[in-house]
């Protein structure tokens, strides 16, 4: 989404996110689970909407806490279902809930979820491309189709593509 770089910066939603998370390598689950339920509702609706939404989701979300998440039961889902500070959607909110204890089950398998993610990254010595962690996505995740996986992972440096090579940002991550 390079032409991200082009409308992003001095944006009162967009400039924060495309300056200071996107593209950047993340280790810590809560972060990793909400970058990916943020995705997961962006589908069919602008990233804008979903970064209004933001401050919503994480009170409703109890700040991405993977094992709060996971724990959630029918009483939960209703509430989250009738929570005009999300995108209300059934789909999307069983996804965040199964999403999060398959992230639990992450811990013993591999020791996280970012470890996961490293496991991954690479196929065969080379890095992994997009055609591949769709699959291994949609084997693992709820509600993770192509661009869905694809913006999660470059939001997160596993696949390029963040920020244009002339773009500050860019520069920024190369020095880092």
């Amino acid at each position: 989404m390079s032409g991200y770089c082009d409308f992003a910066p001095g944006h009162p939603l967009h400039g924060p996110y495309h300056d200071t998370e996107y593209g950047f390598p993340q280790r810590d689950e809560s972060v990793l689970f909400e970058r990916l339920l943020l995705e997961i509702n962006q589908a069919g609706l602008s990233w804008e909407t979903v970064l209004k939404k933001r401050a919503g989701f994480r009170a409703a979300y109890a700040g991405f806490d993977v094992d709060t998440v996971a724990a959630f039961d029918e009483t939960d889902r209703a509430r989250l279902l009738g929570d005009p500070g999300i995108i209300r959607n059934r789909m999307k909110v069983d996804a965040a809930i199964h999403n999060a204890q398959v992230i639990q089950e992450m811990r013993t398998s591999h020791g996280g979820f970012a470890r996961w993610l490293d496991a991954h990254a690479s196929e065969e010595g080379k890095p992994r491309d997009k055609a591949s962690w769709v699959k291994l996505f949609k084997r693992t995740f709820r509600f993770t189709g192509g661009e869905i996986t694809g913006e999660f992972l470059m939001s997160l440096g596993y696949l390029p593509g963040a920020h244009r090579p002339d773009c500050p940002v860019a520069r920024k991550l190369a020095r880092s």
